[in-house]
C-alpha cells in the first residue's frame, strides 16, 4: 500500500486532507479575502475543460458576469438559455464559491436525470482539484455523488424528484434543464419540496434550462415577467456569445431545422410536433390562474346565477375521465358554461390520490355548485363512478348513453334497454372527439384558461392513428376536454343548449314521469257507474249528452 502524502487526501495531490494549516503569504492572504468577498473575481481561479485547449482558465463572457451577480443577489431565480453558453460552468463556479467560503452550506444539484446531475458535480470537482491549496477547505468526502468540507459544507447531485430534497433542507437548490423534467415529478417536487428548501429566510433556488413546450418552467418563468411570483428572470440569447452571428445562425439552421433552432437557440416554448392543436394555436392560448382553488378544484369563473327576470342560471357541463385510482394517472374533471359560445372551461379537478369510491361525491357537489350542471363520466376503467352517481347519490342530471343495434353511441338522457351511465372511450368517440375539440379550439369556440390543460395539450400527440400523451407526460384533463367534444357533436347536446327546446325536452320528460305514474283509482261516489271491458282493460262507460252538456256549461261561463 502507497504510503499517503502528508497534506492530501487519499494520495490525490490535487485535493488538501482535512486539518492542514497553510502559512500565507501576504499575497495568498489578500486574495483569499477579495475570491470570499467577491464570487465574480473567484470565478478567475475556475478551470474548465474545452475541446480545442483541454483545461483552461474560465474567460468569463459579459452576460456570464451577470449571472452570478443575479444568483449572487436574489433568492429567487429563474434562468431561460440557449443551448451551450456555459450556463453550467458559469453556475458551477458560483456554487463552488458559496461551498468554500461559507460555513456549513447546504447544497443540492438536481437535473432532469441523475447522470445530468452527477456530471454537474463532476465539473465541480474538476475547478476544485485546479484551485490552489492555499483556497482550498480539507476534504471529509469525494466520490461521485457528494462533496463534503471540513467547514461543513456539503453538496449533493441527483436526478429531480419528489423526494430528491426532503431529507433536509438546503441553503441553495440549482435545478439544471427543469424544462425537461416530466411534468408530474415536477409539479410534486414543487408540491413536496418547495415548502422544505424555503424554510429559511435566505435560502437560495437557482432554476436554469432550455425551454421544452408550456410546462412548469414556462409557468414559472412567464409569472416571473409578469411579477406574479418572487423569481427574477434572467434570458441569455445566442447572438450574446461571441461568434454568433447570422452567417453562424444560418449555418446552424442548416445543418438542424429551423423548428430546433427556435427552440435551442431563439429559447422560444415551442411544444412538442404533431400535436393534436396545431403549435401556433398553442402558443396563442392565453392562461389566468384560478381565483379560488378549493380542495383541488380549481375555479375560474364562479357560476352565474340569475336574480331577476332579465338574466337566466347559466347552463354547465362537466366530463369526467375516470382512472384507476393507484397513483398513476389522475381523477380529472372540467366544468365548462355551455350556455353561449364560445364555450368556457370554468373550473378543473385533478388528483392521483383520491379512490374511486369518493371521487363521485366531489363531482356531484361541483355539479351541484354549478346549478346541477350535466355529467357526462368516462366509463372505460371504472363504471362504479357513474354507478355511485346515479343509484347511490341519486343525481338526475347524468347523461347516460345509448348504444345498440350496432350504432355509435349517443348522449341520451332515457332508460331502457342499451342505455349505459356514460361514454366508452371507444375508438370512435375519441377519433371524433378529438377532431371536434381541435375545430373547437383553433376556432376559438372553446376557451381553456388552466395552464395544466393548456400544458398537457402541449405533449397530446399523434400516436399512430390516434392521440395520446407522450412518455411521461399526462392527458387526464385532455381526455376531458376530449369527452367534451365528442358530447359538443351530438344531437341531444344541441338540443339542451337551445334553451326553448330545453324546455319542450323537460315538459316531455315531465309527461314521461305522469305516464310512468299508477292510475288514480275510481272513487265511489254514491252515483251510479256502468263499466265494460275493452281489449283487457277495465273502463267507465260515460253518458255522451253528460259530457256534452258540460261542455256547454263551461264555455257559456267563459263568455
Amino acid at each position: 500500500m502507497a504510503k499517503q502524502t502528508k497534506n492530501t487526501y487519499r494520495d490525490n495531490p490535487l485535493l488538501k486532507r482535512v486539518g492542514v494549516q497553510i502559512n500565507y503569504t501576504q499575497e495568498q492572504l489578500d486574495e483569499y479575502i477579495k475570491c470570499a468577498e467577491d464570487p465574480i473575481y473567484f470565478a478567475k481561479y475556475i478551470k474548465i475543460i474545452t475541446l480545442d485547449h483541454g483545461v483552461t482558465p474560465f474567460d468569463m463572457y459579459d452576460f456570464q458576469r451577470d449571472m452570478i451577480k443575479t444568483f449572487h443577489e436574489n433568492r429567487f431565480v429563474i434562468m431561460k438559455c440557449p443551448r451551450q453558453v456555459g450556463k453550467t460552468t458559469t453556475t458551477v463556479a458560483y456554487l463552488l464559491w458559496a461551498l468554500i467560503f461559507k460555513d456549513s452550506q447546504s447544497i443540492a444539484v438536481l437535473a432532469n436525470r441523475g447522470e445530468t446531475a452527477r456530471g454537474i458535480l463532476g465539473k465541480l470537482q474538476l475547478a476544485y482539484e485546479n484551485l490552489p491549496l492555499w483556497m482550498q477547505q480539507g476534504v471529509v468526502e469525494w466520490n461521485k455523488g457528494r462533496v463534503e468540507l471540513e467547514n461543513g459544507s456539503v453538496i449533493v447531485a441527483s436526478s429531480t424528484s419528489s423526494s430528491a430534497a426532503r431529507s433536509g433542507s438546503f441553503n441553495i437548490v440549482f435545478l439544471d434543464e427543469f424544462a425537461f423534467v416530466p411534468g408530474n415529478i415536477a409539479t410534486e417536487f414543487f408540491t413536496s419540496v418547495y415548502p422544505v428548501i424555503t424554510a429559511g429566510t435566505k435560502t437560495k433556488i437557482i432554476i436554469v434550462s432550455t425551454p421544452n413546450g408550456m410546462n412548469l418552467f414556462y409557468k414559472i418563468w412567464t409569472d416571473a415577467i409578469n411579477k406574479n411570483n418572487n423569481y427574477v428572470p434572467f434570458e441569455v440569447h445566442w447572438s450574446m456569445v461571441p461568434g454568433r452571428d447570422e452567417d453562424w445562425k444560418e449555418e446552424t439552421i442548416k445543418n438542424t431545422s429551423e423548428r430546433q433552432f427556435r427552440q435551442e437557440f431563439e429559447t422560444e416554448f415551442l411544444g412538442s410536433t404533431n400535436t393534436l392543436i396545431s403549435g401556433i394555436k398553442l402558443q396563442q392560448m392565453a392562461w389566468s390562474p384560478p381565483i379560488a382553488n378549493h380542495d383541488m378544484l380549481k375555479i375560474y369563473e364562479y357560476p352565474f346565477k340569475g336574480n331577476d327576470g332579465d338574466k337566466k342560471d347559466h347552463l354547465y357541463a362537466i366530463t369526467v375521465d375516470v382512472s384507476e385510482g393507484r397513483n398513476l394517472d389522475c381523477q380529472a374533471f372540467s366544468i365548462f358554461d355551455i350556455s353561449t359560445t364560445p364555450y368556457k372551461q370554468v373550473a378543473t379537478y385533478n388528483s392521483s390520490s383520491i379512490s374511486p369510491i369518493l371521487f363521485p361525491t366531489v363531482i356531484v357537489n361541483a355539479a351541484k355548485l354549478y346549478n346541477d350542471a350535466y355529467i357526462l363520466v368516462e366509463i372505460n376503467n371504472n363504471p362504479q363512478v357513474a354507478d355511485i352517481i346515479h343509484q347511490d347519490l341519486e343525481y338526475e342530471n347524468l347523461w347516460k348513453v345509448f348504444t345498440g343495434n350496432k350504432k355509435p353511441q349517443q348522449l341520451s338522457a332515457g332508460f331502457g334497454r342499451g342505455v349505459q351511465m356514460g361514454v366508452k372511450m371507444s375508438t370512435a368517440v375519441k377519433r371524433v372527439g378529438c377532431s371536434n375539440l381541435k375545430t373547437l379550439i383553433e376556432g376559438d369556440k372553446l376557451l381553456i384558461p388552466d395552464f395544466d390543460t393548456i400544458s398537457q395539450l402541449t405533449t397530446f400527440v399523434a400516436n399512430k392513428t390516434s392521440f395520446a400523451a407522450e412518455d411521461g407526460a399526462n392527458d387526464d384533463l385532455t381526455m376531458t376536454l376530449v369527452l367534451f367534444g365528442w358530447a359538443a357533436t351530438q344531437k341531444y347536446f344541441k338540443e339542451i343548449v337551445n334553451h326553448d327546446i330545453r324546455k319542450q325536452i323537460q315538459l316531455e320528460n315531465m309527461n314521461q314521469i305522469d305516464e310512468e305514474l299508477v292510475p288514480e283509482p275510481i272513487i265511489d261516489n254514491g252515483l251510479q257507474h256502468s263499466f265494460e271491458v275493452i281489449d283487457g282493460d277495465l273502463w267507465e262507460a260515460a253518458d255522451g249528452s253528460e259530457i256534452y252538456s258540460k261542455f256547454i256549461r263551461d264555455a257559456m261561463r267563459n263568455l
